[in-house]
């Protein structure tokens, strides 16, 4: 038997309403979330039209497919509005990039990796790119994986290899992805605490 408290999800893309909704038999909701039973969809028609609202098929692989009595261009309107809310919410993360070669002195190089930290920290990836600017530079290429080295460690607390550094072309590259924020604080605050208990 179909249960009082059963709830239905209204997808969000367009449903069929009012004269597009030509089932034979639906079950139908009312406009308080009581269920009114199972009718002809005209019948159900009938009844939102008295009451000034649509008829919206929600859930049309039910059996019987389900309908609700509605104020449908409210529901599409507070859908649209919570839709633009969650997009202004969620910051879209970028693709930084950080470059290096091999012959970088050390101001550089902090210089750059803090850099890199910075854009992990605002929830962007980065891309670290070592340059092999000669040829014969290719032939040290150990000094490249030397470097990319000591940049992975020295944003390791900020950052995680995606995937192993490779060599593309003349450039020994990895892509990091931002720790997330929560594990950060965690384990600055665990850090904390092993060092009160020191």
């Amino acid at each position: 038997m179909f249960s009082e408290r059963r709830c239905f999800t209204i997808s969000t893309k367009e449903q069929l309403i009012n004269e597009e909704i030509n089932e034979k038999e639906v079950r139908v909701i009312g406009a308080d979330n009581e269920q009114l039973g199972i009718m002809s969809s005209a019948q159900a028609l009938d009844m939102a039209i008295e009451a000034d609202l649509d008829l919206v098929l929600i859930a049309p692989s039910a059996t019987p497919p389900v309908c609700r009595i509605m104020d449908y261009g409210k529901f599409r309107f507070e859908q649209s509005k919570k839709e633009k809310e969650s997009k202004k919410n969620q910051k879209q993360a970028e693709l930084k990039e950080i470059q290096m070669s091999l012959n970088i002195d050390t101001n550089d190089f902090n210089t750059k990796a803090n850099q890199a930290i910075k854009f992990l920290k605002n929830g962007d990836k980065v891309r670290i790119k070592v340059r092999y600017r000669r040829a014969r530079e290719l032939s040290h290429a150990n000094l490249g994986e030397e470097l990319m080295q000591r940049v992975l460690e020295a944003v390791s607390e900020y950052g995680a290899c995606e995937k192993p550094a490779k060599l593309e072309g003349k450039n020994y590259m990895a892509v990091v992805a931002p720790k997330a924020a929560a594990g950060g604080k965690k384990a600055k605050k665990d850090a904390d605490k092993t060092a009160e208990t020191k």
